[in-house]
């Protein structure tokens, strides 16, 4: 999703990263179909974008960590994680231990090993960096700690405590969700977990690259959270209105509302629901289900609008689909892109042209099918965005809208929730203004659209969650 940060006060002319001169749109067939690759190559273009460490590669890199007292970089990890430790054990070639400290703070160490942008994290402040111009590659280390465990029990390594014999219910099997049940799990408690979806892990399933998350990492890692006991997956639950949320309530002694953003921006322009064009969150959730990657069509001409890591996600894999040309298409600079320098870099890598300042004013249609886009050029002045007056037009026959997501918010009508800017109004340990609702993750205002920030919400929910039902079981007592 593309996130806007601070706004440029420049009003010299753009800097476009890579310039192109598109050509008109065609006046012929749309050109989308499977298979334009040989069969060989989809299983090796999907595949692991960062393979795990070899034993000998991760002593190696984890001898490289100074062990700081006052580590920066635990400060800098939102679950706080404490980043020295966990490589101290590794470089003893304790790696039950090394998995431990990282499932402690942070129970999807796995998944966020792979898909944090580290690099504008714990990696980012890394004293290494100063010493020798690279940072220690903290990520890959959580990986071969975590993925070293992922045979063994998880209970074993995150024990529950004695149960409580009370019930909470969890809506959302992402990343918050999945973090909330297990803090209440290891607290003691039953918890109900409830997905729209045919299966759990939110967005770490369905809406992230196959190729950060290869191997069917998503399923292996939840199976292996559920064993730790006490959680409940009800997969195909579709929360649908006020009356079915109150029920939940009377049920169980809290609700945690892990939702997730369902609903996808429109773009606002003429053209918008032409055939070729998608969803990029739609498109990257086929990708993630297929069994076979060749199967899927593509266009030759592919167009994404947005600037997040979500545009690159789809950018990228229609590259890896066999599409000629992709255009990444973001209406701000650089700077502002919700993608990392390292995500950007990776779309350069895979022959993605990115393009800035431009902002979607029509899909051009032939045939009742997009054949291009026509962008309005703008530039930064007084203190806003204004068009420059110019325009460019670039033939598509696939568009790709990744301009960010939204809450359904007729859903929580006649709950009592507060929202905001189309979010649910909660504190940061996630208590709305309706008792006994938390809520988390993306759909809270304030949620930054990462992994781990969502991980940390539903850690500290789960305690939040604990805390009022133990002070309402103490008064009652």
């Amino acid at each position: 999703m593309a996130i806007a940060g601070p706004q440029p006060t420049s009003t010299a002319a753009p800097v476009v990263l890579a310039a192109t001169t598109p050509s008109a749109p065609p006046a012929t067939a749309p050109d989308i179909r499977p298979a334009r690759l040989p069969a060989g190559h989809y299983v090796q273009a999907f595949a692991d974008a960062a393979p795990r460490y070899s034993r000998s590669q991760a002593l190696v890199e984890a001898e490289r960590c100074l062990y700081c007292f006052d580590a920066p970089c635990t400060t800098a990890c939102p679950t706080g994680i404490d980043v020295p430790s966990f490589i101290r054990r590794i470089a003893d070639d304790n790696l039950r231990g090394a998995a431990r400290t990282i499932l402690e703070s942070n129970p999807l160490g796995g998944t966020c090993a792979r898909v944090c942008p580290t690099e504008v994290l714990c990696e980012q402040v890394c004293v290494r960096t100063a010493q020798q111009g690279k940072p220690v590659e903290i990520g890959r280390l959580q990986r071969f700690a975590v993925d070293a465990v992922m045979d063994q029990p998880i209970s074993t390594l995150l024990p529950r405590a004695a149960a409580t014999g009370q019930r909470f219910a969890v809506v959302g099997a992402g990343p918050a969700g999945l973090a909330c049940a297990v803090g209440l799990a290891r607290l003691g408690h039953q918890v109900d977990v409830f997905d729209a979806r045919p299966k759990g892990g939110g967005l770490n399933e369905y809406g992230l690259a196959t190729y950060k998350t290869a191997g069917n990492f998503a399923q292996a890692e939840l199976d292996w959270l559920l064993g730790i006991g006490g959680i409940t997956l009800h997969t195909g639950w579709r929360l649908q209105d006020a009356a079915q949320l109150a029920t939940l309530r009377a049920d169980h002694a809290a609700v945690y509302l892990a939702l997730g953003l369902d609903r996808v921006h429109d773009l606002g322009v003429p053209g918008e629901h032409l055939a070729g064009v998608r969803d990029a969150v739609a498109f990257i959730a086929d990708l993630r289900q297929a069994p076979d990657k060749a199967t899927l069509p593509i266009g030759r001409r592919v167009v994404v609008i947005g600037g997040g890591m979500t545009a690159v996600d789809a950018a990228v894999q229609s590259k890896l689909l066999g599409a000629d040309e992709v255009h990444m298409v973001y209406r701000r600079g650089p700077e502002q892109m919700g993608a990392s320098q390292a995500e950007q870099d990776w779309a350069l890598t895979h022959g993605v042209v990115l393009h800035h300042w431009l902002a979607p004013e029509a899909v051009l249609g032939a045939g009742g099918h997009a054949a291009g886009v026509r962008f309005a050029r703008q530039r930064w002045a007084d203190g806003r965005l204004q068009a420059t007056g110019t325009h460019e037009t670039m033939a598509a026959d696939m568009v790709l809208k990744a301009i960010g997501q939204k809450l359904d918010a007729a859903l929580l009508a006649g709950t009592g929730l507060a929202l905001q800017g189309g979010r649910i109004q909660a504190d940061d340990d996630g208590r709305t203004a309706v008792p006994g609702l938390f809520a988390g993750g993306d759909c809270r205002l304030g949620g930054r659209d990462l992994t781990v920030e969502a991980v940390q919400d539903g850690k500290r929910a789960a305690l939040a969650m604990h805390a009022a039902w133990a002070a309402q079981a103490h008064a009652a007592a």
